[in-house]
């Protein structure tokens, strides 16, 4: 999904594991939680890095959500695209 301009309007997220890719691909929405509670990344969001815990929901209350059940990981976005690696 692009703008007029050709800028997309999803954030693009990549799901790591030591193993596997769980998910690659573009989202509206991506929420999880960190020490500080539960937090949501939306399109345009700041340059961010946080340590995450329990799980991400990418597109929360939408038909294509999916929910990621992880211990732990790290998050970062640059630029609308989210890296999260889990199990480290």
């Amino acid at each position: 999904m692009t703008d007029v301009l050709g800028k997309s309007k999803q954030l693009y997220v990549s799901i790591k594991s030591k193993n596997k890719i769980l998910y690659d691909g573009n989202v509206l929405t991506l929420t999880s939680k960190n020490e500080s509670g539960v937090f949501d990344i939306l399109l345009l969001h700041t340059n961010f890095i946080t340590l995450v815990r329990d799980y991400v929901i990418i597109d929360k209350g939408l038909p294509t959500e999916k929910r990621f059940d992880f211990e732990k990981g790290v998050l970062y976005v640059i630029a609308n695209k989210v890296d999260i690696y889990i199990g480290i």
